[in-house]
């Protein structure tokens, strides 16, 4: 009996040291006079410098969703930053102003430029990062900015994108993408229109890209956020969550993280 209740302790003590082994932290950054409010996450069980991931949220803002992002990246041993694209750490929560916020960066890509690389710098530089080895991901909103980030040639090892935008004013040039590109779409989401597949598939092929395309059947837009069945009765949107896809999309991308970085 006491050997048993040895042997379950060991194992409740092991188990709560592996999860307080995550630390998660607010982190402050600037760019060009800006406050910018990011969550930084990472295993401090791991010894030594570990790739880092920059984690680029939907047009809602900086929220749980995004941070829970960052700490499932945690979770298999990456360092996470997720990035402030408004500034102060601003979340909204309707989609006027969502688009209104979003639409200011996507209108304005030397901004959003800006905005990303100050983020990219705060997470090269932090003690657990190994500096060559960035990689980027991004939902919906997030997902234009990682794609646009890749186009202009930031040195990013991977862009990682879940059901986003995939048009642009700005197509990759021949010999520009340093990066590898994984997009993992819904195949019902109306924000993304086969004609767009076939432009951005052509443009990728064009520039020689390294690249992959997932569609997921019966899978609509943002669906890796929990709550976005939510978002979607509360303001008539075509968003859905799908719990089978979003497993599968993160296997996806783990597989990808994986292949890039070695």
């Amino acid at each position: 009996m006491r050997k048993f209740i040895f042997v379950v302790l060991t194992a409740f003590i092991g188990l709560a040291s592996a999860q307080a082994a995550i630390k998660g932290e607010p982190i402050e950054y600037k760019s060009n006079g800006t406050v910018h409010k990011g969550f930084l996450v990472y295993d401090d069980a791991i010894k030594g410098k570990r790739p880092g991931v920059l984690v680029v949220p939907e047009w809602w803002g900086h929220n749980e969703h995004t941070r829970n992002s960052a700490r499932k990246l945690a979770e298999l041993g990456y360092t996470a930053l997720t990035v402030d694209m408004y500034g102060d750490g601003i979340t909204v929560n309707n989609p006027d102003d969502a688009k209104r916020l979003s639409g200011e960066l996507r209108e304005n890509i030397p901004l959003a430029q800006a905005r990303f690389d100050a983020a990219f710098k705060q997470l090269q530089k932090h003690v657990t990062v190994n500096s060559k080895k960035i990689a980027a991901i991004g939902s919906s909103f997030g997902c234009f900015v990682v794609l646009e980030m890749a186009r202009i040639g930031e040195d990013l090892k991977g862009a990682a994108c879940f059901t986003g935008n995939l048009s642009t004013r700005n197509p990759a040039k021949l010999g520009k993408v340093k990066s590898r590109v994984l997009v993992l779409n819904g195949a019902e989401d109306p924000f993304v229109p086969a004609e767009q597949i076939a432009a951005f598939k052509k443009e990728m092929e064009t520039a020689k890209v390294n690249y992959k395309f997932v569609n997921y059947p019966g899978a609509k837009h943002s669906f890796t956020n929990p709550d976005a069945d939510a978002y979607a009765a509360k303001f008539k949107l075509p968003l859905a969550y799908n719990a089978k896809v979003d497993q599968e999309s993160w296997a996806e991308l783990q597989s990808f993280l994986k292949s890039v970085f070695n």
